[in-house]
């Protein structure tokens, strides 16, 4: 285990300051206090997690590491471990176990530093209790602002990549899933969002408190808030869909996403059941640069009802399949999220509207052809994640596997990718294997068709069909 100034190669080097590999957080509780109208959280966050054992290391660590903006300062941290194999796993009661002394915290830069008074050994279970205080901010980054932002009248919490840390304590790696219960207690007056389920709603002295529970395993970035003056149209359909909208949009809002239960009984046919027990759409009373995907949320601002169309709710709804059950176990995986989403904009649009994916195949290429010459798909760098190329060279790759290999392999494939992945992580490696046992039942070559779109920067000569 670490060892006091000993260094260590960054888990993710697309986030170097992001994340560590010597805990494993396997619950969050988060019990969040927050004024919408001074942007002021007082927070207790519960952390259940492991030590990890690596057996080419010292088997012990004498400090927790956890990746919390410096804006919201820590005013107490406590340590119980917890004997048995799953005693880490839920802080149901955060003090039962044996309390362990905690000699010192600091913050630097953006990291919580946790010291106990004596060495915790790999494999070790604990709850460490946080409890912080401060004015959130988003995180002013390479990619934008990222992480917990106030809204006109309101709050909007866009975790990818690195704005987990915005608003709690957390090791901020897309590979570190956990399941998650959410406590926000806001004025009265404003609805409040979350990952998963919720499972009460209490008020009082002019406030009100809204739990969450998510169940299913969840990266750091994929958790959110969405605080808002909105109500709830709702959704029919099989899988229960709340739609969160301001009342003036409530018009808008149902005709933008009219054919959002048809897109959901499409996708599940195609990729899959559904991952999760609910789906929710959030649309923000503010314009928005881009959509956002949470697990099982997606946010649209008001400018995206006018002009996004159905594509653009399909490709967020696509993302629960593809990114957020199934995860890129690193960042460098991205296309497994935002190609595949892309190609589900395409299956939609041709199921819905006989649009010849063919034709849009070759409309892609010819604007792929006419770009820099310099990406390659399953790796493409820090600055360029979330470049146009990786989305649209994705869903061409992806085309191009299905045209050769016949759309009962190729569903097949997908469905077989989202269920053998399911609420874990994978990465570009585990698809090539996937899909060259099942298309090679077709007599396609998978790993030969998508290595040269997959690794070298110059796009492979290809027609659609």
């Amino acid at each position: 285990m670490q060892q006091a100034g000993e260094q260590r190669s960054a888990p993710d080097p697309y986030t170097p300051t992001h994340g560590s590999d010597e805990v494993n957080i396997h619950h969050y509780d988060l019990r969040l206090d927050y004024s919408v109208r001074s942007n002021r959280l007082a927070a207790v966050a519960h952390l259940a997690g492991t030590v990890r054992n690596h057996p080419d290391r010292t088997d012990r660590t004498d400090r927790i590491v956890l990746d919390l903006d410096r804006r919201l300062r820590v005013e107490e941290v406590r340590l119980v471990c917890r004997q048995g194999a799953d005693a880490g796993f839920a802080p149901a009661d955060p003090t039962a176990g044996d309390p362990v002394a905690v000699r010192s915290f600091r913050q630097r830069r953006a990291k919580l530093e946790v010291l106990p008074e004596r060495p915790l050994a790999g494999g070790e279970n604990f709850v460490l209790s946080i409890r912080y205080r401060g004015k959130p901010r988003p995180d002013a980054g390479q990619w934008g602002d990222i992480g917990w932002e106030e809204l006109t009248d309101g709050v909007l919490v866009a975790g990818q990549p690195t704005g987990a840390p915005s608003w709690f304590p957390c090791n901020d790696l897309p590979s570190e899933k956990a399941r998650y219960r959410l406590s926000v207690t806001v004025e009265e007056g404003y609805r409040v969002a979350g990952n998963g389920a919720l499972v009460s709603r209490t008020a009082g002295k002019g406030r009100e408190t809204w739990v969450f529970e998510q169940t299913e395993p969840m990266a750091t970035y994929l958790a959110t808030v969405q605080i808002g003056r909105y109500r709830n149209m709702g959704l029919p359909g099989r899988v229960p869909q709340s739609v969160l909208v301001p009342p003036s949009l409530a018009g808008a809002a149902r005709t933008a996403l009219g054919r959002q239960e048809a897109m959901m009984d499409l996708f599940t046919a195609r990729f899959g059941p559904y991952p999760f027990k609910t789906y929710t759409v959030v649309v923000a009373d503010d314009r928005l640069e881009i959509p956002l995907e949470a697990q099982s949320v997606s946010v649209f601002g008001r400018n995206h009802l006018e002009t996004a169309g159905e594509p653009l709710v399909a490709h967020e709804l696509a993302h629960q399949w593809f990114g957020n059950s199934v995860t890129a176990r690193s960042w460098k995986d991205i296309w497994l999220h935002e190609g595949f989403a892309t190609y589900a904009e395409w299956v939609w649009v041709e199921a819905a509207d006989g649009e010849d994916t063919d034709e849009r195949a070759h409309r892609e290429l010819a604007w792929l052809r006419g770009q820099r010459q310099d990406l390659q798909l399953a790796d493409p760098g820090p600055a360029a994640m979330f470049d146009e190329r990786v989305y649209r060279r994705g869903a061409v790759a992806l085309h191009l596997l299905r045209r050769a290999a016949g759309d009962g392999a190729f569903f097949y494939l997908l469905q077989e990718w989202t269920s053998r992945y399911r609420h874990g992580c994978a990465d570009t490696g585990n698809f090539l294997d996937l899909a060259e046992r099942i298309c090679g039942s077709a007599g396609v070559s998978a790993a030969g068709l998508l290595t040269p779109w997959l690794y070298e920067p110059a796009l492979p000569a290809a027609r659609p069909a």
